[in-house]
Parts: structure tokens; sequence; C-alpha cells
């Protein structure tokens, strides 16, 4: 795990999810395999969640997810991460057939430093990241003072008032 926080001020945000483990094996390996590349995608990692389980939403009958936040390093605005990310998806196999499906890789960009935009296909910072605990109880892991740039509330705060995927718990 790197050990460096960002100035929380500044932070590129990013939610990890899978629950189809492709060829890898395993869902975390998977995301082990999409966290190596991100620099690949200009992506520098400085802090880590640890993987983090929930129940499939919204059909519980899905297989189980595997989740975390990482804060990154980008030069890149919030168009160009949001490409990063959706090109290593594609690379990792992601198949977009119906939303809320199962997926092998889901990479969201939760938040771009301070910036506030909601513009068609980028909407900054993610609408519904905050009532997800298995997104706000990963952040609040790493960075629990980071704070929601519309909200104006720490990702610890938050995280009491998720409304989605409360079984959310560390791996």
């Amino acid at each position: 795990m790197a050990n460096q926080l960002p100035d929380l001020q500044d932070a590129v945000v990013i939610a990890l999810g899978s629950n189809l483990p492709g060829p890898y094996g395993s869902s975390e390996a998977l995301l082990e395999a999409a966290l190596a590349r991100f620099p690949d995608v200009g992506l520098k990692i400085l802090v880590r969640s640890s993987w983090w389980r929930s129940a499939a939403w919204p059909d519980p009958n899905g297989p189980e997810y595997r989740n975390g936040v990482v804060l990154v390093e980008a030069n890149a605005g919030p168009a160009g991460v949001l490409a990063a990310l959706l090109k290593l998806e594609a690379e990792m196999g992601r198949e977009r057939w119906a939303r809320n499906a199962p997926r092998t890789l889901d990479l969201d960009l939760i938040a771009h430093g301070r910036r506030v935009l909601d513009e068609p296909g980028l909407v900054v910072p993610h609408p519904r990241a905050h009532e997800r605990l298995f997104v706000m109880g990963p952040l609040a892991e790493i960075a629990p003072d980071w704070r929601h740039p519309v909200l104006e509330k720490t990702a610890a705060e938050l995280v009491s008032a998720t409304t989605v995927g409360r079984d959310a718990a560390r791996a």
C-alpha cells in the first residue's frame, strides 16, 4: 500500500469494483491486475484502500463484489482520466450490455479535486458515490477527511449516510 497522502483538496478519487473474475481466477486478482496497469494510462497511485466485499446490487443473487478506492495523481483533467478508465475497462474485458449487470471491471471517477462538472457523459463528483458504502467505506479508510465538493461532508461523515450496499465490509 502506498503511504503518500496527497492534499485532499486536489485528490483524484477512483473507485474500483468487480464481480466477474474473467481469466484472473478471482475478482481481487483482476483488481490487482487493473491497479498494476494504472501507470500505463497515466495514473500514479498514491494511496489505496483494502478490498471490500458486498452483495451484488441491485440483484443480491448475483456474484459478490469486491471494491476498493484509490487516490491517484493524474496529469489529465476529468475527461482525460475518464477516457483512461474506460480504455482500461475495455482492455480488461468489460462488456456493457445492461445497467448494473455483473462485470469484470468497473472503474468510476469519483472526484477530480474540487471540480464540479455536469456535461454529457461526465459528471464530477460522481452523482451517486456518496450513497454507496462500498465506495465511502474504502474512501473513509484511506482519507476520512476527504470532503465532498458539493455536499461539503467528509468521507467519514458520508459513511453513516449511505443507503446502498450497507452490507459492505473489508474482505
